[in-house]
């Protein structure tokens, strides 16, 4: 287990007091791209007979919560399950099954920030964070209650604090924030962004926003929109289709 060696040395050095959040995210950064070394297509057709899909399946679901658990300040946790994980992809090189390449170095990742009501999470909504998480390390921002009232024309169904507390367990979220409530825009400073990715729904302007997010940041963020928009569940598309499906049948009818 040569990253975890590696970390354990440090940690020795330092004392576990003194753990911190940029330690345990290296870790984790190592064990990622340990895993993206391996020739999945390349095993499975070597050992046909061997279900390789779901236990790197497994082994990614792991560094996932590794990462959820990093972004609430859980060091210790979060470094158990890396070094599970970092077991997992040992017992296969062990086993002669894989040549596993450990990286050398600690490139950081790129920031990725999301903004976004997310009242009610369907589909639609985690493809989008699945996306922008491909991208770097995924920040969002959930809109306050007051300016969903003031965007949308309505109270969102669900409060800020449930909606956050329900993005932040969401596995490809790396750490999600409340916004501001009088300055949309606050939030960018707060997580410095090399990407902005928008919903296809939302009503930004590239051009516009790279402009604003340049005055705040003194530099320009990458602009990308996620134009795809994913139809579900009886050609359903988003929170309003949602909404409407439920005021139009009987389901309200029959709440007493």
């Amino acid at each position: 287990m040569e990253a975890f060696r590696l970390f354990s040395k440090s940690m020795m050095t330092i004392g576990l007091e003194a753990l911190s959040s940029e330690r345990v995210k290296k870790y984790i950064y190592n064990v990622e791209k340990a895993i993206e070394s391996i020739d999945l297509r390349k095993l499975q057709s070597l050992y046909p007979n061997l279900n390789f899909t779901a236990l790197i399946d497994s082994v990614q679901r792991y560094i996932g919560d590794a990462r959820y658990y990093l972004s609430i300040g859980d060091y210790e946790t979060a470094l158990a399950i890396a070094s599970y994980t970092e077991g997992l992809l040992d017992s296969l090189r062990y086993l002669g099954l894989v040549d596993i390449q450990w990286p050398t170095g600690y490139i950081r990742n790129k920031k990725v920030f999301v903004g976004g009501t997310f009242d009610i999470i369907h589909p639609g909504h985690i493809a989008l964070l699945e996306f922008a998480s491909k991208l770097g390390d995924l920040y969002v921002v959930v809109a306050r209650d007051t300016n969903v009232v003031k965007i949308k024309g309505r109270k969102p169904v669900l409060d800020e604090s449930s909606r956050l507390r329900i993005v932040s367990s969401i596995r490809y979220v790396y750490k999600a924030i409340l916004g501001d409530e009088k300055d949309i825009f606050k939030s960018l400073v707060e997580v410095k962004p090399d990407i902005i990715v928008l919903g296809p729904d939302q009503p930004f302007n590239e051009e516009q926003l790279a402009e604003e997010a340049e005055k705040r940041l003194e530099y320009r963020p990458e602009i990308i929109r996620y134009t795809v928009k994913h139809e579900f569940s009886s050609g359903l598309r988003g929170s309003r289709d949602i909404i409407r499906d439920i005021c139009n049948s009987n389901i309200c009818k029959n709440i007493h």
